[in-house]
Formats: structure tokens, C-alpha cells, sequence
């Protein structure tokens, strides 16, 4: 696709002016046979890379990253289907944990139900930590089993749904689908999955027409993004959802959860401005990264990292990775708000808004600071953006 826009932008800025018309008539014809053979050629390119898809998802030929955006029962859904585990494609060395693509392998022919929930059950608590809850989501998982409503469980069903608890975002969808601010899953089958669109729109994109951004450097984006963005009430209000994700995170039913690539790119809102969390595919279960960090072989800090920035201390000493994160959820989303809520923050609010916020980054993911002082720098936070705004239209 990227080489289409490419070719996009060559055929924009073809040198079609009056005078060349002039002097050079075949120019213009032989630039515009240039662009549609690019096109063609690329086009090409991209039908014989993904022609092996000629269904929307078949099972054991889905598997690329394959998403989908359409219209199910009037309401705008992203159609996903054999997404990959890894955090990031770009750091797929030993940044990231990698899982095997499971093809729908378990359970096998003659597993009963019994021993079904108990398969389910132990691979929700590697997952996501022995948690007394967990046996809640293994019966909600059962319950989505059973696609036709028949109230059994067909060996084909339990496959299905086994496959879908394979993909990291889905296992995270299930486990946060009562949370506010994360995106709803509507509907499932085989190893396909059907969330909420995508949100009204991303920080980092919302301002910006998509053949702009890549022309243009990182800060003049910033600065137009603080220009033709959402007014300065409504990015409170946008903060304030995203403060209230981040304790959605901390210590819920089914364990703590760990933004591990904080970046814009990855939130965005609503029509009305209420935040929604656009990518949960980096977001991992505090087990998992655990379990990823804990005894790993290290030189530095930087060699104890999960996803992005999921990063733990390393025990030079014994040059092993240590369990617990420098920063915790908190800390990295504050960085990000200090780029986002002060450039053109009310002037009484601006100080106070600003020294809070350098206090919140400080913040370590030791577990003497965790419970309470981070609780209290949140809070404090979230007051503080909510005084300005309640009682407004914004609110």
C-alpha cells in the first residue's frame, strides 16, 4: 500500500504546467503512461501477494495479519482475522515474545467437557496469573463455545473458540469487555472476531489528512495536530478517559494489565470525545511480562524489555533481568500528556496541571509507590482536569 501512495503522489506532482504543455505535448502523455504502468505493476504486486485470501477467513489459510473494516447489523465493526501474537513487527528479535500460530489443534477428538474447562482454565492462569476469578471466564468462556445456541459444546466449537484464545488481543478483549474504555467484542467464529470500529480518531491522526503525514516531519505534525485538533476542553475530557483506563488496568477482576507501547498511535475517542483504546495488542497481562523478564540474561536495562517500553532493571551482578518494571502505566501515559494538555492550557490551570504532571512521570513501578502514592498522583489528576471542565458543555 505504501507503494501505491508513492505512486499517488507521483502522478500529483507530474510537471503539468502551461508552458512545459507547450514546448514538450508528449511529456504530459508519456508521465501519465509512467504512473498507471507503476500502478498496474503494483497493483499486481499486491493482488498475487494476498490472492490465497479469496474468503474473508477460512480457517487454516488465515493467517497474515489480516483486518477488515465494514458494516455489521448498521454499525461500523473492524473485521479481524489471524492476527499475529508479537507485539511489534519491528522488534521481533528478542524484544517481544512469539507464539507458534495454533490452527485449531485442541482439543483433541474424545476430550470431554470436564476435562475441556480444565484445559481452558490452566492456560487462562499462565496467561493471566492464578486469580480466583478465573474459573468466571472459563464458564463465560464455554458459554461463547457454543456458537448455535444448541447448549452444547461440539468438538468443532471448542476448537473454534480454543484458537480464538490464542490471540493475544482476543484473550485482552475478553478479559477487559466489561471496561469502559476498551473496545466490545460483538461477535466470533472460527479464528475470526468482530470489535467496535475503530475510534472516531487517533491523536497522532486526527488532524491530518492521511497523504499529508508521511511528507511532513514529526514536530510540524505536533504542531498541527495542537492547531486543527480537538479544543483544549475536549483533550481534557480525552485525558481524563484515558486516566480512568489506566486504573481500569491496575488490579482488576482478572489481573493487572501493562500498556507496553504508549504512544498516540494507539488511543483514540469518540464521536463525543470519550476515549476508547485503539490498539489492545499492546497491552500484555502482568503474568505474561513476568513471565517474559524474570531471569532473562542481560548487560543493560535496555536488554530487558518487552513490546516498546514494558522495561525492567537489570541485576548486573548476577546479569539477570529483574521482575519488576522501572515505570509503571502511569508514569509513561503522563509523559504523554505533558506534550498533549499544555500547549494551550488555560493560564490558571497551566503550573499547577504542569508540576502534577512532571510528579506523575517520576513515578517507579516499586511497590512501595504503586498502591498508594500512585493512586493519590492519579486522582489528583483526574480532579484537577474535571474541575476545569464539569459544569461546561464539554463535560
Amino acid at each position: 500500500m505504501r507503494r501505491l501512495r508513492r505512486l499517488a503522489h507521483l502522478v500529483l506532482f507530474c510537471p503539468f504546467s502551461k508552458g512545459l504543455q507547450g514546448r514538450l505535448p508528449g511529456l504530459r502523455v508519456r508521465c501519465v503512461f509512467l504512473a498507471w504502468l507503476g500502478v498496474f505493476a503494483g497493483s499486481w504486486l499486491v493482488y498475487t501477494r494476498y490472492s490465497s485470501y479469496s474468503e474473508l477467513c477460512r480457517g487454516h489459510v488465515c493467517q497474515a495479519v489480516i483486518v477488515y473494516s465494514g458494516l455489521w447489523r448498521d454499525k461500523d465493526v473492524t473485521i479481524k482475522c489471524g492476527i499475529e501474537e508479537a507485539l511489534d513487527s519491528k522488534a521481533q528479535t528478542d524484544a517481544a515474545p512469539r507464539r507458534e500460530l495454533v490452527l485449531f489443534d485442541k482439543p483433541t477428538r474424545g476430550t470431554s467437557i470436564k476435562e475441556f474447562r480444565e484445559m481452558t482454565l490452566g492456560f487462562l492462569k499462565a496467561n493471566l496469573g492464578d486469580l480466583p476469578s478465573l474459573p468466571a471466564l472459563v464458564g463465560q468462556v464455554l458459554l461463547m463455545a457454543d456458537f448455535n445456541k444448541d447448549n452444547r459444546v461440539s468438538l468443532a466449537e471448542a476448537k473454534s473458540v480454543w484458537a480464538l484464545l490464542q490471540r493475544n488481543e482476543f484473550l485482552l478483549l475478553l478479559s477487559l469487555q466489561e471496561k469502559e474504555h476498551a473496545s466490545r467484542l460483538l461477535g466470533y467464529c472460527g479464528d475470526l472476531y468482530l470489535t467496535e470500529g475503530v475510534p472516531h480518531g487517533a491523536w497522532h491522526a486526527a488532524a491530518l489528512p492521511p497523504l499529508l503525514r508521511p511528507l511532513l516531519p514529526p514536530a510540524l505534525q505536533g504542531a498541527l495536530q495542537q492547531w486543527l485538533g480537538p479544543a483544549w476542553p475536549w483533550r481534557a475530557k480525552i485525558a481524563i478517559g484515558l486516566l480512568e483506563f489506566v486504573e481500569e488496568l491496575f488490579h482488576g477482576a482478572y489481573g493487572t494489565f501493562y500498556m507496553c507501547e504508549t504512544t498516540l498511535a494507539n488511543v483514540g475517542y469518540t464521536a463525543t470525545y470519550d476515549f476508547k483504546m485503539a490498539d489492545l495488542q499492546q497491552v500484555a497481562p502482568e503474568a505474561a511480562v513476568r513471565r517474559f523478564l524474570q531471569g532473562r540474561r542481560c548487560e543493560h536495562s535496555a536488554d530487558c524489555t518487552y513490546g516498546r517500553d514494558c522495561r525492567a532493571p537489570c541485576d548486573r551482578l548476577m546479569r539477570q533481568c529483574k521482575g519488576d518494571l522501572i515505570q509503571p502505566n502511569l508514569a509513561k501515559v503522563c509523559a504523554l500528556l505533558r506534550g498533549y494538555l499544555l500547549p494551550g492550557a488555560p493560564a490558571d490551570l497551566r503550573e499547577e496541571l504542569g508540576t502534577q504532571l512532571r510528579t506523575c512521570t517520576t513515578l517507579s513501578g516499586l511497590a512501595s509507590q504503586v498502591e498508594a502514592h500512585h493512586s493519590l498522583v492519579l486522582s489528583h489528576l483526574k480532579t484537577l482536569l474535571w474541575k476545569k471542565i464539569s459544569n461546561t458543555k464539554y463535560s
